[in-house]
């Protein structure tokens, strides 16, 4: 899950394994898998650092 910014400032979690594209138009537009799209503040360079983030954290929390 990733801490994510809604164009009006208002917080909200997102599951990063839902995310199909993020797109800059000018705002940062999330697409998710069922076609729900989400404008947030961060920057396309953000929500992929933070995606890349959680997914090395979920590896590290798994056994061989």
């Amino acid at each position: 899950m990733i801490c994510l910014t809604r164009i009006n400032g208002r917080p909200f979690v997102l599951n990063a394994e839902q995310i199909k594209t993020v797109e800059q138009t000018p705002d940062t537009m999330v697409t998710l898998l069922n076609g729900d799209q989400l404008v947030v503040r961060e920057s396309i360079e953000e929500v992929v650092r933070r995606a890349i983030e959680y997914g090395r954290a979920l590896r590290s929390f798994s056994t061989p």
